[in-house]
C-alpha cells in the first residue's frame, strides 16, 4: 500500500509565507448526505469577515456526496456559524453552512432549519444543553488505535482516565483537538480516556440553543482534521467492537432556566415525565439510522440502558435518563439523556428536547 504520509516540516515551511491583508481563506463546512459524513472546501475573500452573513452563499456538487442528481447537481452552501481557523492561523475562518437544494428547500440531512424553529419558539426557557462525545481511534487499517494486531488488550478497567503508555492510546490526537476547539471559539469544556482503550470523549456546552449543535458538529470537523495530520482515523460508531467492550454514546445533558433555580428538582421531574411519554420518538432521533445503530448499544450492558425501555434514576448509569446526585441534593440543575449514540445528529437531539420538554409538542 502506498504511503499517505507527507512532510509536516516542509509544510510548515509553506504555511509561514504571509498573504495580504485584505485576503481571507474561508473553509466551509457542511454535513453531507449519510447524515454522518462531512464535507468541506474553501475560497478566498477580499475582506476579514466578522459575522457569517457577511460571506456569500456558495454552491457545490451534490451528486458527489449523496445530496443531488448528477443531471441537476448544484447544492448551496448557506453560512451560519464562524469560526476562528486553528490550522491556518492568522484571520482565516472556517464557516459551518447550512445545505439547500436547487429549489430553496433544504437537503434531507439538513436538520438545523428545524432545529433553530424550536430553539427560537423556547427561547424565553433559556435552554441550555451539554453533549458529551465519545469516539474510537483506529488505525488506517480500522484496528483500534494501540490494540495488538493478533488479539486483544487487557479487559476493561485500568483504562478509563488512565495515565501510562499500556493504558492510553492517541493522547496527543486529544491534546491538539482541544486546543484546536478552544482557539477556534468553540465552547469545548473537557475531555478524558474511555472504559473501552482507544476510546475517548470531548464535552461541549453549555451552549444555549442552536449553538450547541453548530459547536458539536465544527467539533467533529476538528478531531477528524486533527487525526488526519497524524495518520489516524477517527470512528463515531455506537459499537465499533463487538463483545464485552463498551460502546459510544453522546450523552446529552440538559436544563431550562426554571430547572437551574430553587427547587428546579421538579421541573427535572416533569421533564422526566414528558421524556417517559415519548421514547420511541426519541429513539428513532437519537441515531442517523433510527435506532439500528443504538441497537447495538443500548442492550442494558456496558453502562446502558435497553433500547426497548424506558427509565431513570439519580446517579444511575443503567438508565436512559440520569439525574445527578449533586443535583438530586442541591434540588437544581439538569437531566442527563443517556440514550443517544456517538454518531447523533446534535441538531436533531437538541431539537427533539425542547420540543417534548419545552413545547409539549
Amino acid at each position: 500500500m502506498a504511503s499517505t504520509l507527507t512532510n509536516k516540516t516542509m509544510l510548515d515551511r509553506y504555511m509561514r509565507l504571509p498573504i495580504p491583508d485584505e485576503k481571507c481563506q474561508v473553509m466551509y463546512v457542511w454535513i453531507d448526505g449519510s447524515g454522518e459524513g462531512l464535507r468541506s472546501k474553501t475560497r478566498t475573500v477580499n475582506f476579514i469577515p466578522k459575522t457569517p452573513s457577511e460571506l456569500p452563499i456558495w454552491n457545490f456538487d451534490g451528486s458527489s456526496t449523496g445530496q443531488a442528481e448528477g443531471s441537476n447537481s448544484d447544492v448551496y452552501l448557506h453560512p451560519v456559524a464562524l469560526y476562528k481557523d486553528p490550522f491556518r492561523l492568522g484571520n482565516n475562518k472556517l464557516v459551518m453552512c447550512e445545505t439547500y437544494k436547487h429549489n430553496k428547500k433544504p437537503t434531507e440531512t439538513n436538520h438545523r432549519h428545524k432545529c433553530l424553529d424550536a430553539m427560537n419558539r423556547a427561547r424565553d426557557q433559556h435552554p441550555w444543553f451539554g453533549m458529551e462525545q465519545e469516539y474510537t481511534l483506529l488505525d488506517i487499517d480500522n484496528h483500534p488505535f494501540g490494540w495488538p494486531k493478533n488479539g486483544f488488550p487487557g479487559p476493561q478497567g485500568p483504562y478509563y482516565c488512565g495515565v501510562g503508555a499500556t493504558r492510553v492510546f492517541g493522547r496527543d490526537i486529544v491534546e491538539a483537538h482541544y486546543r484546536a476547539c478552544l482557539y477556534s471559539g468553540i465552547n469545548i469544556s473537557g475531555e478524558n480516556a474511555e472504559v473501552m482503550p482507544a476510546q475517548w470523549e470531548f464535552q461541549v456546552g453549555p451552549c444555549e440553543g442552536i449553538a450547541m449543535g453548530d459547536d458539536l458538529w465544527m467539533a467533529r470537523y476538528f478531531l477528524h482534521r486533527v487525526a488526519e495530520d497524524f495518520n489516524v482515523v477517527v470512528s463515531l460508531d455506537p459499537k465499533p467492537i463487538p463483545g464485552d467492550w463498551n460502546g459510544a454514546g453522546m450523552h446529552s445533558n440538559f436544563s431550562t432556566k426554571t430547572m437551574r433555580e430553587p427547587n428546579g428538582i421538579v421541573e427535572i421531574e416533569k421533564a422526566i415525565d414528558k421524556l417517559s411519554r415519548h421514547h420511541i420518538r426519541h429513539i428513532k432521533a437519537y441515531d442517523p439510522k433510527e435506532g439500528k445503530d443504538n441497537e447495538r448499544r443500548l442492550t442494558g450492558l456496558h453502562e446502558t440502558s435497553s433500547i426497548h425501555d424506558f427509565s431513570a434514576g439519580v446517579a444511575n448509569r443503567g438508565c436512559s435518563i440520569r439525574i445527578p446526585r449533586e443535583c438530586a441534593e442541591t434540588k437544581m440543575g439538569y437531566l442527563e439523556d443517556r440514550r443517544p449514540s456517538s454518531n447523533a445528529d446534535p441538531y436533531m437531539v437538541s431539537e427533539v428536547l425542547v420540543r417534548t420538554i419545552c413545547l409539549d409538542e
